[in-house]
Order: C-alpha cells, then structure tokens, then sequence
C-alpha cells in the first residue's frame, strides 16, 4: 500500500453506518458515523466514504484498503427477498431440501408453516446416481439437464443450484452437469453443491448451496454496484468483505460465495473484542452487541474465539460453513414492550428497528421500547441522543404516553415503575444469554470479563455484570462502531473441507497428507490474489471425529507435521473430553471430515492509538437527572473521550460520545486504562 494510504472498515447497521478510518501513514485513527438508507445500503455507504475522503466531498482517492462487513445477505433471507432460485437435484431427492432434519419450527402443537428458500415447482430432478463409496452407478442425463434449464429460465428464476446425491464422494456427474447449465445460463449466478459444500449430510450441503444460489444476484449486485461507485470517486484500491468466520476474503470470492458473508457484521464486532480484550489483559472474555433489533452474544476462551461448524440464519436456513458462534435473542433498543394476555410483561422479540424507531424518535411508532425506557428514566439524554446529533432530538414525552398506554396502565404501575420493569425485564433476557454461551458450554461467567458494544451495549453494563456475578467490564473506546473497528483488524481467512468417513484406526493419513496439501496450494493462491500486505501466514488443521453410532462431530485442532493415528486418537480424547467431560472407552472412533484453514495475518496497528491525549481531566462537564431505584438523582455526566488514561470516577456516572452513552450504575467503579477503555468493577 501506499504512503498516505488510509484502511476503512465500514459496517452498515439499521440505524448508522460506521466507518472506523486508520491512516498508516500518520497513525491517526477516526470515526465516521452518517444515517443508514435501508433496502438502498450502498448510498449510506458512499455518505461515509465522502466523509472519510481527502476532504473533497465524495473523494475516496485517499483510501487504499475497504473492508466491509455487510448483512445485506442475511437481511435478504431473513425477509425472504433472496433472488427466485431454481435446482436441479438427483431423481427422487427433490424434496430433501423441504425435509430438513425431521424438525419443526415449534415442539409442541399440530401446525407449522414452513416456507422452503426453492419452491417445489423450481425443484427439477433428473436421471443421475452416485453410489455413498462414490462408485457411479447411472450417469447423468444430460438432455434432461438442458429441459430443466429451459424450465427453469421459462419460470423466471435468476440463479440455479445443481445438487446431487452422494456428489462429495465422486464428483464427475455434478461437474458434468454443472458445466451444461453453465452453457446455457445467461448470468454467473450458477452454484454447484460440491463446490460450496464437498462434504457428507445431504441437507446440510442442498441448504447451504440453495441459500448461496440466492443469494449470487443480490450480494453480488450489491457489490458490484459498490464497487463500481467507489470506482467513480477516484477509488483504486482493494474492497475486501468481512466473512462469518471472522476472516476477510477479496470482492469476486464473495460474489461466488455470498452464503459466507451471513452475520458477517457481528463476527467483525467479536475479532475487534477479543483483540482489544487481550491487549488489555484478558484473555477470556464474553462479548455482548446491543444493537436495535437484537442482542448478540459470543464467547472467547484464552484469546480465542469459538468457530461453529454450521447455524441457522432461520428455521430451515441451514450454513454449514465455519462461523463465529454468536447466539441471538430478540433484545435490543428498537424490541418492543407489551403486557401479554396472561399479564406478563414481554419484551421483544418484536422490534421497532430503526424505522419507524422508538416512539421517542417520533416517526409514527406509538408502542413502548427499551430504548423510551431509558430516555424516560434520563441515561439518554433526549437533547443529545446517539449518532453526534444525526437523530436530532427525542421526545420524552412520546416515550412517556407509550409506556403509560402500553404497560403501566395495563399493569397499575406508576409510569416510572413501568419504566424500570421494562429494564429489568430486557436485562434479564440477556443475561440469559450470556448464561447460555457460558455456563450451559461448561464456562463458569465470573472467570470472564463482559465486554459490550453496539449503540445500547454501555447503557446496560452494569446490570449484565449484577445478574451473571461477572466481575470486570470492559467498554471499549469506540464501542458503537467495534464492528467497523473489526474490519480495520480481521485477517484473510480462506477454508476448505473433504469428507474422510473412515475408522481411525484404517484411516490413510498419507491420504490426508496429500489432501492438506492441496488445501494449502489453493489456499494460498487465493491470498496471493487478494492485493492486500500480509505480514504473516498460519495454517489451521482440523477433523471432524465422533464415536461409531453418533450423529454429531467434535472439532478435533491437529497438525500436519503429527498426523498419525496416536497423535489424532490423543488429540480427539482431549477435545471429546474438555466438550462432555468424560471418554467412552471401547467404543471404535471415526473420521468424518478434514478441515483446512489458512490465515493471512494483516499487519496490526497498536491499540494505543485510540487511547486519549494527553492534557484532559476528569472533570464532569455538567449534571444529569436519572431516576434510579425509585427516586431522581442528579448524577455527574462526563465526555467520555476526553478522560485522561488513569482517571478513576465512582457511580452513579453518565459517560457520553457520539457513539454511545455508558451508564455507571451506584456501587460500581470506572477506570480508564491505557488503551482508552473503561474498566468497571463492583465497589
């Protein structure tokens, strides 16, 4: 990169786009924050880059590296606005997609409605069979690939997935037909099941094949068009996405692989979290993104964070591809208040998003959200809300009218009483959450600091720490745009997966020698490709292994230079063991999958850059109402980003900046350390 270059990582929420600006030339690290434009995310994108250009509106000239985590794709299929996709599937298996796993939205009751991502009349079968040792027993008819590729065109579908069964095994058929639709079809948007997913479980590989072929034309549209706006305003660098695993992979492998890029935002936020964490000497630590709609949970264990084999982006939506584990409950600042009819309180999952917003925000919504809870109690201040004045001012007595219509009356609550049961109730919510990353995986949460970000994350530190007994808060410098930040520091991550399934003790390790290898020539070619420095390269080495007769695998870490069997069978007791704590002895052991990953780590900039200057003071720049405990305080509030490295301030305590608003609870302490962050603790 060039001297003078600046990176940017940019992360499109609901409400804001945040972009975090590193320039390398001179150290100097900034924040950008301008108005999301929902269902047209690029123009809020470009809104940014105008800002964090050369001072030249709209100039992007300056800029070297973009890397963006994007949930254009997981929005898409969440709303059902994925591209209309065809399939061309085995004879007989065309309803393996629809099928799933033999499981339903909810446990109990007779109904359930489930609407597949293909609908059964773009769901097409031919005459083709490869037996599960990969023995091809019928080869495929190819006439009758090119009628369903006429049918399919005829129905209006824009993608297509070729799947067919057993194809991880012996792929010749699916390569065959693949090719012919490729002939035919008018776009690029044409997926094969085994070049996404070369892995044994049928439902798993269709799923995330089909979810990837629907989403081609709009990730990729998407993209293109970014690019091509970037391109306009003088931008000649490299645009790079943010994937679920963390890692970040170039423009065109994004366009090819666009399933990758689901809860990409979040996954960027968790990187940024454990770097910071670690740098600031905790190595274990629970992250929590409050964000408008939800509340999104991960744990890092020892600096690292956990990888999931596969999730679901909804019911029936299953990636099986490395992702971040990130658990989701509907708890955010836009979740909605209501009594149900039994008279319990509820909060959530319903949202108010970011339009029409909280009825604070005064664009027409009239029900009550956790966000109308905080402004009415004072820990935001309605003449300076989040987003450096982008929202302009809020309107308490909005928040008032909707929680007295929606909850206090219904309940006989004082307004201010309501107002707090909505807090406790959200509160407790998510700290269900965190319970269920730690102590249901086998963690004990006070060994942990909690770490959150996101808009709403400092306003409910404190209570997350009092209902989990953590001990330590952590709030980072900028913690509304950690996301953005995560950008700036994720690595290039490229993976790949074989299917093994062999007994341990038959398995030909020489074989899967051989396979790593060529994982790794792949691999690296793709970093060679990606036009970005990279200051080193680590390889990572796993197997899926599991007992004879079980259904579920455990990640088992290996290496290369020690794969034979001792070493695995050792390898796997550690992993069964720390994952069920105990050993099933006399039971044989099999190897289901190899998984390969190789990092190209990004140069890193010292996390000392976003500490503050020096020369301020930990003065409070004036007074804040809060009620607290059922009574009004007046409670000293401080800018945030002008206390100096040191300063100790005791609650109750208001922190603002233009990102966030950080609410320090009576009977906890702050600090700042070295890096910027506030340290909490209880007295």
């Amino acid at each position: 990169m060039s001297a003078g270059k600046r990176v940017v990582g940019v992360d499109v929420g609901g409400t804001f786009t945040d972009l975090f600006i590193l320039d390398e030339a001179d150290h100097a690290v900034s924040i950008v924050k301008v108005p999301s434009t929902r269902g047209e995310e690029a123009v809020g994108f470009m809104n940014g880059i105008g800002r964090a250009g050369s001072g030249e509106a709209g100039s992007a000239d300056r800029i070297g590296t973009i890397i963006h985590g994007t949930t254009v794709g997981t929005n898409a299929l969440l709303e059902r606005k994925a591209a209309r996709t065809g399939l061309i599937t085995t004879r007989g298996f065309a309803d393996v997609l629809e099928m799933r796993r033999r499981d339903r939205p909810q446990t109990w009751g007779l109904r359930g409605e489930y609407l597949p991502p293909i609908p059964r009349n773009l769901r097409k079968e031919v005459d083709e069979r490869v037996l599960a040792d990969g023995t091809l027993h019928t080869e495929v008819a190819l006439d009758q690939v090119d009628a369903c590729v006429r049918a399919l065109l005829d129905e209006g579908c824009e993608a297509v997935c070729v799947f067919f069964i057993n194809s991880y095994a012996n792929p010749a058929n699916e390569a065959a037909a693949v090719a012919r639709v490729r002939q035919a079809w008018p776009n690029a948007c044409v997926t094969a099941s085994v070049e996404v997913l070369p892995e044994i479980r049928e439902f798993e590989r269709v799923s995330t094949a089909s979810l990837n072929a629907a989403l081609q034309p709009v990730v990729g549209g998407y993209l293109h068009r970014l690019e091509g706006d970037l391109r306009e305003r003088g931008f000649d660098g490299q645009l790079m996405i943010v994937q679920s695993n963390g890692g970040v992979m170039s423009r065109q492998t994004a366009c090819e692989l666009p399933v990758r890029t689901a809860l990409s935002g979040p996954a960027a936020g968790v990187i940024a979290c454990a770097a910071i964490a670690q740098a600031a000497g905790y190595s274990d630590v629970i992250t929590g993104d409050i964000g408008g709609t939800s509340f999104d949970v991960s744990l890092v264990a020892g600096g690292r964070v956990a990888l999931a084999e596969q999730t679901s982006i909804a019911f029936g939506m299953v990636v099986r591809a490395p992702m971040i584990q990130i658990e989701t409950i509907g708890a955010g600042g836009g979740s909605i208040a209501s009594v149900d009819a039994s008279g319990m309180l509820q909060v959530g999952p319903e949202s108010a998003g970011s339009r029409p917003g909280p009825a604070c925000y005064g664009r027409g919504n009239s029900y009550p959200t956790v966000t109308d809870a905080n402004v009415l109690l004072g820990r935001i201040a309605a003449q300076r809300p989040l987003g450096g004045g982008l929202l302009g001012s809020l309107d308490v007595a909005l928040a008032r009218t909707a929680i007295r219509t929606h909850v206090a009356e219904p309940l006989g609550l004082d307004v201010l009483a309501a107002a707090e049961a909505i807090l406790t109730v959200a509160n407790a919510k998510m700290a269900g959450a965190l319970r269920l990353v730690s102590i249901e995986k086998g963690h004990d949460p006070r060994a942990f600091a909690y770490m959150p970000f996101g808009g709403g994350g400092g306003l409910h530190v404190c209570a997350m720490m009092r209902e989990t007994g953590v001990a330590t808060g952590i709030v980072p410098r900028y913690p509304g745009v950690t996301s953005a930040l995560g950008c700036v520091m994720a690595d290039l991550r490229h993976d790949a997966v074989r299917t093994v399934n062999q007994p341990l003790q038959e398995a030909d390790f020489g074989r899967l020698q051989d396979i790593a290898e060529d994982f790794h020539r792949r691999c690296e070619a793709h970093l060679a490709s990606s036009g970005v420095a990279i200051a080193s390269i680590r390889e990572e080495l796993f197997l899926d292994m599991l007992y004879q007769g079980q259904t579920h695998t455990v990640m088992v870490p290996v290496a290369r230079a020690r794969l034979d069997a001792d070493a695995v069978k050792a390898a796997f007791e550690t992993a069964y063991r720390a994952e069920f704590g105990r050993l099933l002895p006399g039971i044989p052991i099999r190897i289901m999958n190899l998984r390969y990953a190789l990092v190209g780590v990004r140069p890193k900039f010292d996390l000392r850059l976003l500490a503050p200057s020096a020369g301020g003071a930990a003065v409070p720049v004036g007074v804040q109402a809060v009620y607290v405990d059922g009574r009004w305080m007046d409670v000293p509030r401080y800018a945030r980003l002008e206390l100096p490295v040191g300063s100790t301030i005791r609650g109750p305590a208001v922190f603002e900046q233009p990102d966030t608003t950080v609410w320090l609870e009576p009977g906890f302490t702050a600090a700042t350390d070295e890096y910027g962050n506030l340290i909490l603790r209880p007295d």
